[in-house]
């Protein structure tokens, strides 16, 4: 299948050669290398890593790889022409053949180690060899840095083959996962969420790999057969990968000093977060340590109003471990991740999730992840009580921060300039009663409705007429507040039509297109780009009626659909 063409391609970047010209490591340059790493990249079993910030590893490159899709929208964004997409040498590299990449890039990417803390708790079980020395990209290789455009970014490569750290996997990325993962980033970036991007989706036409999944129509917890996927190659890109579980990583073994370079090691890849992430707003005429300080008001600060965000539009991560969480404080790694459609708290659409990491409990998840942030930065503070005092006090300040944060934004939800805690708890309280799809509620409230006929669209079952009068009286106590707000109400509705969104993430409508690709068939992954590009337009009929909608029963506890294990 051909790349569309969208963009004027006299204007961009449309052959490899020139592609490579904007490479520009600062990361391999900067930082160090693993010692006991091979020169030529070759380093494809599990193995421990003791020292050094990253691995050189070669791609894996996929059998037969043909194109899929790549984002047009990004694409431009970046000056990089549509045609680029179907260049040989380009597609080689994005399916993981760096062998012909031309100078200056390298023939090698690279993959890096990091630390696993959930909810605060130190782990290494996960580690193969229990040590957290052997945690870490196991699928997943950068192997572009440069500027594009005016922007620095890492593009990094989903399913590009095993790594030091791949604990005895194939590090491969199975088509279902890599289609679910690039359409989500940039419905994400649509949603003006802070987030990594898609670049392209390449997919083998040669080779799968067995997975458990779920047969059809089953409504098992967990996966019931083996399935064989065919592989796929996606292309992620960010301003840098930093995790917090990362710096973590470094803090550890600086705290442990079991190697006389593990301090300095630490101190470097902060330096370099800040370098890659917070430049712009961090002074380089400060000292490190105030530096260091400002780096964690500024996370802080991108942490809350991105955790806040993510519930403002029923966003629900489903693993926010430390290793999951971006110290650039954007949204990373779309494994098994979900959107809430039929609304409750406790929303967890991965089997291995828990409650801890449910839709409602990802500021307290925000916060675990903050703390080891916290705990790894103040080991670079040692000796310097006054700057250890304001690493602290922005620890114990998280809480409130991101509570006032998340009020902040369900008052917007609303309409409201302050948040309404009366109101917002008797909404709720309405919401669980009736069985309410989330989106479309909050698309409908936000064109101030005089009574509740439009609501019922949300509606998952008949509601009692007792339960009418509940919700007339709440819309009645609501329009009051709304009433004495400054301003037009023509512009409290135009706000509130920008703040919640008419179409969400349907996994319902999402798993047609995965399966319809493994087919060979890729208009629907198109058609879903563009509708899921304009989540907050009025589409057309045609559109509103396919995907404007509730979830049909048939799909409620339905595996695959309702629940999922970390699809991969």
């Amino acid at each position: 299948m051909t790349a569309p063409s969208t963009n004027n391609a006299s204007a961009f970047i449309s052959d490899l050669t020139s592609f490579a010209k904007a490479a520009d490591f600062s990361l391999l340059n900067s930082l160090t290398p693993d010692p006991d790493a091979t020169a030529n990249g070759d380093d494809h079993f599990a193995r421990q890593v003791f020292s050094g910030h990253y691995v050189p590893v070669t791609p894996t490159p996929i059998a037969k790889p043909e194109y899929v899709s790549h984002s047009q929208g990004f694409f431009a964004e970046l000056g990089l022409a549509d045609s680029l997409a179907n260049d040989s040498g380009f597609a080689a590299l994005f399916s993981g053949d760096l062998s012909q990449a031309p100078a200056p890039m390298n023939q090698f990417g690279w993959a890096t180690g990091y630390a696993l803390s959930i909810y605060g708790t130190e782990y290494t079980q996960q580690c193969p060899f229990r040590t957290g020395n052997g945690y870490g990209d196991g699928r997943a290789l950068s192997i572009f840095e440069g500027v594009l455009n005016g922007q620095r970014v890492e593009m990094q490569l989903k399913g590009g083959g095993p790594t030091p750290y791949c604990r005895g996997a194939d590090g491969r990325a199975v088509l279902r996962s890599s289609v679910r993962e690039f359409l989500a980033q940039e419905y994400m970036h649509a949603l003006g969420i802070p987030t990594s991007r898609s670049l392209t989706l390449y997919v083998s036409k040669a080779e799968t790999v067995a997975r458990p999944w779920y047969s059809p129509d089953s409504y098992s917890s967990d996966p019931d057969i083996m399935v064989d996927n065919p592989v796929a190659i996606s292309t992620r890109v960010a301003p840098s990968f930093l995790r917090v579980g990362q710096i973590e990583l470094f803090a550890r073994r600086a705290r442990d000093r079991k190697h006389e370079q593990d301090l300095s090691q630490l101190k470097d890849i902060v330096a370099h977060l800040v370098e890659r992430e917070y430049r712009t707003e961090i002074d380089p005429s400060l000292s490190f340590n105030q530096q260091v300080v400002t780096l964690a008001t500024l996370f802080q600060a991108r942490l809350c109003q991105l955790v806040a965000d993510w519930l403002r539009v029923g966003y629900c991560q489903g693993n926010f471990n430390s290793d999951n969480c971006a110290a650039g404080g954007f949204t990373l790694d779309y494994g098994p991740f979900g959107f809430c459609e039929l609304f409750s708290p406790e929303f967890q659409p991965w089997t291995g999730g828990g409650q801890h990491f449910s839709f409602f409990n990802q500021p307290t998840a925000a916060e675990a992840n903050f703390h080891m942030f916290y705990m790894a930065l103040k080991v670079l503070l040692e000796g310097d009580n006054a700057a250890v005092l304001q690493l602290d006090a922005l620890r114990q300040d998280f809480r409130a921060k991101i509570q006032r944060q998340c009020e902040t934004m369900w008052a917007a939800k609303l309409g409201l300039s302050e948040f309404n805690l009366k109101l917002f708890s008797a909404l709720l309280k309405l919401m669980m009663q009736t069985q309410v799809d989330y989106t479309i509620l909050f698309r409908e409230l936000s064109h101030i409705p005089l009574d509740i006929s439009p609501l019922k669209k949300s509606f998952y079952q008949p509601s009692s007429a007792e339960l009418d009068q509940q919700w007339q009286a709440w819309l009645n106590q609501w329009l009051d507040l709304l009433s004495q707000e400054q301003g037009e109400l023509s512009d409290i509705k135009a706000n509130m039509l920008r703040t919640n969104p008419k179409y969400t993430w349907r996994e319902w409508l999402i798993a047609p297109a995965y399966q319809q690709a493994a087919q060979g068939n890729y208009t629907l992954i198109e058609e879903l780009k563009q509708v899921l590009n304009d989540p907050y337009g009025e589409q057309s009929k045609a559109i509103e009626d396919k995907y404007y909608r509730l979830k049909p029963a048939v799909f409620f506890n339905a595996g695959g659909i309702s629940h999922y294990s970390c699809s991969s």
